[in-house]
């Protein structure tokens, strides 16, 4: 189990990470969620010695992290972290020498993951001769390589195609299933909340939240209503307090309201001016409890 343990870390008179504490378990992937300037890139480095927090701990297995231990992690950085003019394949390779393999173990893993994520036909081509997804892809081959008990990705999914995304998040289902502990980040929320069963957000360097997804949505103190209408006047809106209109498509309204807002009177009062095709109501969307706990 990764572990933070009230990490804080300071960059002169910016404190980027106050009494950070959560965890990532093994087989388990949690979404590491927050805005821009958050906290969350520093909060990853700190897990490969490449910031030194000024209070609290980092630990694997409830022991300090040692060089061993890193030789076992996958690291994904924001930034790519290949050489541009350095042959795929090889490059592949080389990562796995880093990491403690052989060199026939290294090139067989390199071809292997090569050919998994759809890019054994690219080998021998540079790095900067890929696209951009397909740089991805070559950095997450970099990053599974050596089959890492802890993986750290940085938004892993940016920039990313809709069949890439899916592909790789399969991936990251893939190991965590196998048993290692995966922690991404992501600006992606609705991808987050279909893959993810845990999140932890951090806003202004202290998490926000922490735990099971589907439990902090339950504990909002907001619900959401969808309703599908025919016939509504333009502009119309349940006149009931506590109700907030989020978005009003063809017909259709996504509210969101306080939780001691009775659903019953915003039905009733939809079917006095018009036929409701549809009525849903429920916790509100990661997106939506991320806006309410993250400070504007």
């Amino acid at each position: 189990m990764l572990t933070f343990e009230r990490v804080t870390k300071r960059f002169g008179a910016v404190e980027a990470l106050t009494d950070c504490s959560f965890s990532v378990a093994r087989g388990t992937m949690v979404g590491f969620l927050g805005p821009n300037g958050a906290g969350k890139t520093t909060a990853m480095r700190t897990v490969f010695g490449l910031v030194e927090p000024n209070a609290g701990a980092v630990r694997w297995d409830e022991r300090p992290i040692s060089r061993e231990a890193r030789m076992r992690f996958g690291y994904m950085p924001e930034e790519r972290g290949l050489y541009p003019r350095m042959p795929v394949g090889d490059e592949i390779a080389y990562f796995g020498l880093l990491h403690g393999m052989g060199e026939d173990e290294a090139r067989a893993a390199a071809a292997g993951w090569l050919d998994r994520l759809g890019l054994a036909d690219r080998a021998g081509a540079t790095v900067e001769e890929l696209s951009h997804g397909n740089q991805q892809r070559a950095q997450l081959a970099a990053a599974l390589l050596h089959d890492p008990e802890l993986l750290v990705l940085d938004e892993p999914f940016a920039g990313l195609d809709p069949v890439a995304v899916q592909t790789l998040a399969e991936f990251l289902r893939e190991q965590a299933q196998g048993g290692a502990a995966v922690l991404f980040s992501s600006h992606q929320l609705e991808l987050v909340q279909d893959i993810c069963t845990e999140v932890a957000i951090i806003d202004h360097g202290r998490i926000v939240a922490m735990g099971d997804l589907e439990a902090l949505r339950c504990r909002s103190q907001r619900r959401r209503i969808e309703l599908k209408l025919h016939g509504a006047p333009a502009g119309w809106v349940p006149d009931v307090r506590g109700i907030e209109l989020v978005d009003r498509r063809n017909g259709d309204l996504r509210l969101l309201a306080d939780r001691d807002v009775d659903p019953e009177r915003v039905l009733a009062a939809a079917e006095q001016t018009a036929r409701v095709v549809e009525f849903s109501y429920g916790p509100p969307s990661l997106a939506e409890l991320f806006i309410e706990l993250v400070e504007p």
